[in-house]
């Protein structure tokens, strides 16, 4: 069995309004210390898109800064667990991240959008806490199903709804 795995902190801020939350960070997001960090994960394509600004060209550090500052968080549900690889599919023995600091940290938290499905079989439990939940289509190169132009067009009706598009 492998190795208990530690996840990322949360990046949110006060003003936060809907936080992104992903399954667990995959092997490059772990080692790099950074939230979507393998070169054909869609996530930062995406919020780009989105906001007309090309975040893969800034340090990470900005990166984070850019999404702060226009209400947006990222976060995980998982906590911890064991798992060889990246793919959901071989998670196990997870513990989930405290979702009630969460609506501590981010007091005008409006919502919260899973990235893939993994990450929804916890929509229940963020549901409890009064949040609006919304399911997105994963930005992992694993869902290759989805065109980039497809996925964008879910992610779009979704931060639209926060005015965060």
């Amino acid at each position: 069995m492998s190795a208990r795995l530690v996840g990322l902190p949360p990046v949110v801020a006060p003003g936060t309004r809907l936080v992104v939350l992903g399954s667990f960070p995959g092997v490059a997001s772990l080692a790099a210390g950074q939230y979507y960090g393998h070169p054909r994960n869609h996530f930062w394509p995406l919020l780009s898109a989105l906001w007309g600004v090309d975040l893969r060209v800034l340090p990470y550090a900005d990166r984070l800064a850019e999404v702060r500052r226009r209400g947006l968080g990222v976060w995980d549900v998982y906590a911890s667990c064991r798992r060889d690889g990246s793919l959901d599919s071989a998670i196990v023995d997870a513990e989930f991240n405290d979702f009630a600091a969460l609506r501590r940290m981010a007091p005008q938290l409006q919502a919260v959008a899973h990235n893939g499905g993994e990450s929804a079989r916890a929509m229940r439990h963020l549901a409890s806490l009064g949040l609006q939940v919304h399911r997105l289509p994963s930005t992992s190169p694993a869902n290759a199903s989805w065109s980039f132009e497809r996925k964008l067009a879910a992610w779009r009706t979704v931060f639209a709804a926060y005015d965060l598009a």
